[in-house]
């Protein structure tokens, strides 16, 4: 079995090397993305292997589907990167839906505290020998109130750990999950009124037509003034413009942002010596009152391990019986994960 492997990074082999060997699986490892340019490279292998930022688009699986790639594993749980709809009877499209909620909940509360407690700049100062307190006034998370967007597994360990901080939690899914509302401490409302009434807002939602800039110009004006927003699911869920504008107009307090619209072009390298060409986020990540880590939340030894096992469990199931319970099917208008044991 032999595995073409995109988007490569240095921390991604270790963990891909261990399970790779012990089912005696082949990866050739590529630091480009996957594109229409890049696709060839894939000719002669069983499967690809691709992250957040690999463009699998109808022109991409046409060229797989041509060298004789039956399987596309995605090392990741977000699939908006593929073109479902188009990639349904052609490839095998198989995900990672749960590596760590543990890691991106703490990544998104870490941000969260660093925030508030103007952490960071507090390391910046001190490094110069300045222990000036001006400027540095947070506030208490006890009894404030937090808009969770996104019940899943990510979402409801961050509930948990708003709740170890004595906050009040405001929570909305379109698929409620059972017994998490308690009526007093956790309650699930409508988006209208989650916006209204948080104090936090925090993302945890997969990327869709009905989430696309779910946080944009209409439902920032809902909000509270001095709204401080969190994001570590996908970028595409915030109006990165209608954010800026906010934050300037001082109706959005701060924001912690690990992902970003328009991140496939500069997440993951380093251009610190370059002029950066996005000028939305440039003025971002100026911005004193927001914090930008370049989709990093996901990244512990844990999750890396669980990556790496769960990537190849799949592969190693899918050629041996000729199914996944990880494998998205595309049904009606949205994909999700395999019920019927084939996809086709």
């Amino acid at each position: 079995m032999k595995i073409a492997f995109f988007d490569t990074k240095p921390y991604d082999k270790a963990s891909f090397d261990k399970y790779a060997k012990a089912h005696d699986i082949s990866i050739k490892y590529f630091e480009t993305k996957l594109t229409e340019d890049t696709a060839s490279l894939a000719q002669g292998y069983d499967a690809v292997c691709v992250f957040v930022n690999d463009n699998v688009n109808s022109a991409v699986i046409d060229k797989l589907v041509e060298y004789g790639v039956g399987i596309v594993a995605l090392r990741c749980a977000g699939f908006n990167n593929v073109d479902m709809k188009y990639a349904y009877g052609k490839v095998h499209v198989l995900r990672v839906p749960a590596y760590s909620p543990y890691a991106v909940a703490e990544h998104t509360m870490a941000m969260l505290l660093t925030s508030i407690r103007r952490i960071h700049k507090a390391y910046i100062r001190t490094r110069d020998f300045n222990f000036s307190l001006s400027g540095m006034t947070g506030f208490d998370l006890y009894g404030k109130t937090v808009g969770v967007v996104g019940t899943g597994r990510i979402g409801r360990v961050f509930i948990d750990i708003c709740r170890g901080f004595g906050m009040k939690v405001l929570a909305y899914d379109k698929y409620p999950y059972a017994g998490l509302d308690d009526g007093v401490n956790v309650r699930y409302v409508e988006l209208d009124e989650l916006f209204e009434k948080s104090d936090i807002i925090s993302l945890h939602c997969p990327l869709t037509e009905d989430t696309y800039h779910i946080i944009n110009e209409d439902s920032i004006a809902k909000c509270k003034k001095g709204v401080i927003l969190l994001n570590t699911s996908r970028g595409a869920l915030v109006d990165a413009e209608a954010l800026l504008n906010a934050i300037k107009a001082r109706k959005v307090g701060g924001a912690c942002l690990d992902v970003y619209e328009e991140e496939a072009d500069f997440f993951f390298e380093d251009y610190s010596g370059h002029i950066l060409d996005d000028d939305i986020l440039a003025r971002l990540i100026s911005m004193p009152n927001v914090i930008v880590t370049s989709h990093q939340a996901f990244l512990t030894e844990e999750a890396l391990m669980n990556i790496a096992d769960t990537t190849i469990s799949n592969i190693v199931g899918f050629v041996k019986n000729g199914e996944c319970p990880n494998e998205l099917c595309y049904r009606g208008e949205c994909a999700t994960d395999c019920k019927s044991g084939k996809c086709f």
